[in-house]
């Protein structure tokens, strides 16, 4: 009878935030169409390394299994992706399996994305519409315009672009591309028009767009493949013709 095909990993660990971190391999029978996920669950059902030493389970997070909720993000031999579209077939071995830097580290390839979250708040990126009353058909937006915003709301919020950004770090306060691609979104909403110059001005203050390298790396890892450096360039223009409407007060530019 042939060996039975296995599949190794080496993990990033760290217990607690303030821990150093270091790395385990374990090695796990493969299994056809398996992906990361799937994979991380085999090694939690029987946290063996491959020295023969008992570990905990690794710890990591994860909800839809379909790349809709992003929260299973992490760096997956080098690149960060969602883990539950990693299909093992298709990575080298073995495969290393990390936290993503740019968010502080919970436990292992758990991260705080509360950075990117604290951004979104920072600029407003949602329809500032409230109350329990029917307020009637909103307005319609041209199909042309849809189309191009439909993109930009595939956002998962995963951070994997604040990730390969290399102007996202712990020394720079640059809200990164996802955060700033929704503020076209919802500048381009026919409601959330209103909250049009808010944003703008949020962009123009620390942190906002003025501190984009343009290195052009999240346009690249994004999952979903949205336009992210479109976004940045519409928003540049928009910023400047902003500047000039706040220095002379104009309100027809």
């Amino acid at each position: 009878m042939s060996e039975q095909k296995t599949v190794r990993f080496i993990v990033t660990r760290q217990d607690s935030p303030d821990a150093s971190p270091y790395t385990e391999e374990f090695e796990i029978p493969h299994r056809e169409n398996m992906n990361v996920i799937s994979a991380l669950m085999e090694i939690r059902r029987n946290p063996v390394t491959v020295d023969g030493k008992d570990s905990a389970p690794v710890v990591w997070d994860m909800n839809c299994l379909e790349e809709v909720c992003g929260a299973c993000s992490m760096v997956i031999n080098g690149k960060p992706r969602q883990s539950c579209t990693a299909l093992v077939d298709q990575l080298d071995q073995p495969i290393r399996l990390e936290p993503m830097k740019t968010f502080p580290v919970v436990r292992d390839l758990v991260v705080d994305r509360s950075r990117m979250f604290d951004s979104l708040k920072k600029v407003k990126a949602w329809i500032p519409i409230d109350g329990t009353y029917d307020l009637g058909p909103g307005p319609r937006m041209a199909e042309n315009k849809r189309q191009w915003a439909y993109e930009l709301s595939k956002c998962m919020t995963c951070g994997v672009c604040l990730e390969a950004c290399p102007n996202v770090n712990s020394k720079s306060d640059f809200i990164g591309p996802a955060p700033v691609s929704q503020v076209r979104l919802f500048n381009a909403h026919p409601t959330g028009e209103m909250n049009r110059e808010e944003r703008l001005n949020a962009l123009m203050g620390d942190g906002g767009l003025s501190n984009c390298g343009n290195s052009q790396n999240c346009v690249q890892a994004c999952p979903k493949g949205i336009p992210l450096t479109t976004s940045i360039a519409a928003l540049n223009r928009d910023m400047t013709l902003q500047s000039f409407k706040n220095f002379f007060g104009s309100d027809k530019l």
